[in-house]
């Protein structure tokens, strides 16, 4: 069986196809950071219409990289929330309009579970149960896995999330858009220790974080100093650190907690190669395994979602209703809201 993955929730579109045996066929990406770097974020209007222009090339690419054509494909599978509406419903459209005219079902599928799963494309894979920290510019969750379907939200972000927070630390900084991998490049430069930020919520019992304190605590920081190449560099290392260490205190306590003994890093923070580095070394010390996904699979993409869509599809949760429904707000944990009012 194969599956194509549509992903369109905000400022990437994203097509790949999956085979139930060989793994990934194709894997077909866009990003819109250029087109919305001059703004400063994402301007919903213009990743619609984006999305709009380049979902049918991006699709029939898809197929041309796998050398299939539409009869070989058994399902459609495309995020249907959370995310920006008008975005979801570019892609939500366009997939139960090729599913009813190549007579196969529509899967939609929870942005947040195709992260999640993510590193299920991997050669080396965690398996069930085991814990995943969603880490991205619109969501932070430490979330219990116990199968394919069946989450439970430890603890998430009360305010920004954590890649929204590096986004808006790094304009503060004078950094382009997405600011986050900037972020990143410019802390290399900086000295440890002439900052020190705190680490939110991690004196307090509990699995929930908040972020934006630490963004208001960059802004007042910056106000106080010379505004030269090194002290920006300096800040960004001291954030980076805070926002690293945070994470990692609520994930050992999450580990600790449930008992379990792997966790799965995902979402587009999960690129940071300093957050990979402290979680290598915290899961070595514990005696426990992290997984991630490849850095291309770390941000929004097509893969997530075949993969996601064909777990769907091998466990029979197919549909053949007409209706396009797409959820901009979806908690992971009432995953079966969509599929209740979809699934035959």
């Amino acid at each position: 069986m194969r599956v194509i993955g549509i992903e369109t929730s905000c400022d990437e579109t994203g097509v790949a196809i999956y085979d139930e045996e060989k793994g990934l066929l194709s894997h077909v990406l866009y990003s819109q950071a250029k087109l919305h770097s001059q703004y400063g974020g994402v301007v919903p209007e213009l990743a619609s219409r984006d999305h709009i222009k380049k979902i049918i090339p991006s699709i029939k690419q898809a197929l041309l990289e796998a050398q299939l054509t539409k009869k070989d494909i058994n399902a459609i599978a495309y995020t249907a929330g959370p995310g920006l509406a008008g975005a979801l419903l570019v892609g939500a459209t366009i997939g139960h309009s090729i599913a009813y005219a190549w007579n196969i079902p529509a899967l939609p599928i929870h942005h947040m579970e195709g992260h999640l799963l993510s590193p299920m494309l991997e050669d080396i894979r965690p398996s069930f149960p085991f814990i995943a920290l969603l880490a991205s510019g619109g969501h932070t969750m430490i979330v219990a896995v116990k199968s394919v379907g069946r989450y439970k939200i430890l603890g998430e972000s009360l305010d920004d999330a954590a890649g929204e927070a590096f986004d808006k630390t790094a304009k503060l900084l004078g950094l382009d858009y997405p600011g986050g991998p900037l972020l990143f490049h410019l802390a290399k430069k900086g000295n440890p220790g002439r900052f020190k930020f705190p680490r939110p919520m991690t004196n307090q019992p509990g699995l929930d974080m908040s972020f934006s304190g630490l963004k208001t605590f960059a802004a007042n920081t910056i106000r106080s100093h010379r505004n030269d190449s090194q002290t920006r560099a300096d800040i960004a290392y001291a954030f980076q650190e805070a926002i690293c260490d945070t994470l990692l205190i609520k994930c050992e306590r999450a580990l600790q907690q449930t008992g379990m003994k792997s966790i799965a890093i995902a979402g587009g923070v999960s690129a940071n190669k300093q957050l990979r580095k402290s979680f290598d070394k915290l899961t070595k010390k514990i005696g426990a395994k992290v997984y991630y996904p490849r850095t291309e699979f770390c941000t929004d993409n097509g893969a997530m979602i075949a993969y996601a869509g064909m777990q769907k599809l091998k466990n029979n949760e197919t549909s053949n209703n007409l209706s396009i429904q797409t959820i901009p707000r979806w908690p992971i944990d009432q995953i079966k809201l969509i599929q209740e009012n979809s699934i035959n």
